[in-house]
């Protein structure tokens, strides 16, 4: 996903997270978490959450509605629900932390320094919050340990047909 011109995707902390590789030679960050820092940052993207620090040229002013802020579109609003759930999903302490690595695309020493918090702590904790995240979207692993794996929605046809019957 791109975020728009002059954006380098590999200058995210979180893809550097997701390719750098431990003593182990796996990578810190599992597919399935590096997966839902981008989808929790697509849907920040989509409900237009990112400041504005410029003026917009694109369209005429709107005139502001009863609530005081420009109109939105169903798409925008969605996407910020779903960022709402997912914030509720990962909980207080750690959706903030989530929301300054994945969205605002600040790195971990800068959040650690904001926070006042220990050095490297910022990192495992992230790894954590993307773990419950990753389970919120249902990119949780299966019984057999492979990764990536998404819930269905709907039961197979054969179970289907059967209720049917």
């Amino acid at each position: 996903m791109s975020a728009g011109p002059g954006f380098n995707e590999e200058e995210t902390p979180l893809t550097r997270l997701a390719t750098r590789r431990g003593r182990d030679g796996e990578p810190f960050l599992t597919a399935t978490e590096a997966m839902a820092g981008e989808r929790i940052r697509a849907d920040f993207t989509r409900g237009q959450m990112t400041p504005s620090l410029t003026q917009r040229w694109d369209a005429m002013p709107r005139a502001p509605r009863r609530g005081g802020g420009a109109e939105l579109g169903d798409t925008a609003i969605d996407a910020r629900k779903r960022v709402s759930t997912a914030c509720e999903a990962v909980g207080p302490e750690l959706s903030g932390l989530v929301l300054d690595v994945c969205c605002f695309l600040k790195g971990l020493e800068t959040v650690e320094r904001e926070r006042q918090w220990p050095a490297r702590s910022a990192k495992l904790l992230l790894k954590t919050a993307l773990a419950m995240l990753a389970r919120h979207y249902g990119f949780d692993c299966d019984r057999q340990g492979r990764e990536g794996r998404i819930r269905r929605w709907r039961a197979p046809m054969e179970e289907t047909v059967e209720r049917s019957r």
